[in-house]
């Protein structure tokens, strides 16, 4: 594997195991820096959100780097306040002007808006059927989230974005997910670095002659799970692109399972009012 590799997604499509995540990059020359740093260190997948504020500068990016448009996988998302069907569509279109973007290769409802998300996920499809997404997901949606979901669904999700770590492991969610062939995606995955000091972490770097954040994405990809650090410092960006050299054994993945504990860094899916 490398930075390249790719999984098959359960419509065929190939994403790439490790992007870059531009969540809290601030729009402007920050966000457009941090994605172009991002393609010319090979970095092949790109996640952005229409709530970042931050598409136009991914597009820029994208557009300056002389890459073919089939060498990067982008993905955005659909904002609260646009859940809906007909406001959905509306909303897929200002997002693809602001990337200058024909196609998205993932476009994800943002989070589970109770009485939306069925109407947003039919516009999903109808978009994923005109061939103008060519892969449709969900974000911070939990097992009961996509029960109901698939409950009227005529396309699986291909992919669910959740914030993943040690400390946040949702087995069930998971499995779940695996039994379902929807492909789980972390966000947060460095925990912000709020929790990135923890003993065992630099124990384990340590061991393994690695940064902390590099142990928790391996710990990412060796439970099948693509990954999505964010950052805007060029060395950062490189650090976390070198995850594929070396490999947790058994028993430190155990030893990091083990710190779950329900911690959130972001909001509760089951839980927010924006």
């Amino acid at each position: 594997m490398d930075l390249r590799s790719t999984v098959k997604l359960n419509n065929g499509v190939q994403m790439p195991w490790v992007g870059l995540g531009v969540f809290l990059s601030r729009e402007g020359q920050e966000t457009e820096s941090a994605v172009r740093w991002a393609l010319e260190l090979g970095y092949r997948h790109i996640d952005t959100a229409a709530a970042y504020n931050n598409e136009r500068d991914v597009g820029k990016a994208l557009k300056s780097s002389g890459l073919a448009r089939d060498q990067v996988f982008v993905t955005t998302k659909v904002w609260n306040a646009d859940q809906g069907f007909e406001s959905t569509l509306k909303a897929f279109d200002s997002s693809r002007r602001r990337l200058e973007l024909d196609t998205l290769d993932l476009y994800l409802i943002h989070w589970p808006v109770k009485g939306k998300y069925q109407d947003t996920w039919r516009a999903l499809e109808k978009l994923y059927s005109q061939g103008k997404a060519r892969a449709i997901g969900v974000s911070n949606f939990l097992v009961h989230h996509l029960q109901d979901l698939l409950a009227n669904a005529t396309v699986v999700p291909a992919v669910n974005q959740v914030e993943f770590h040690p400390f946040l492991l949702q087995r069930e969610l998971l499995e779940f997910g695996r039994a379902k062939d929807i492909r789980q995606e972390a966000w947060s995955p460095l925990t912000r670095a709020k929790l990135l000091s923890h003993p065992l972490i630099t124990e384990l770097a340590r061991k393994h002659g690695r940064s902390n954040p590099q142990v928790l994405l391996r710990w990412d990809l060796q439970h099948e799970v693509v990954t999505i650090p964010k950052s805007v410092h060029r060395e950062r960006i490189e650090e976390n692109s070198r995850i594929f050299d070396f490999e947790l054994p058994p028993q430190d993945m155990a030893r990091l399972d083990a710190l779950d504990n329900g911690t959130r860094i972001g909001p509760d899916p089951d839980n927010f009012n924006f």
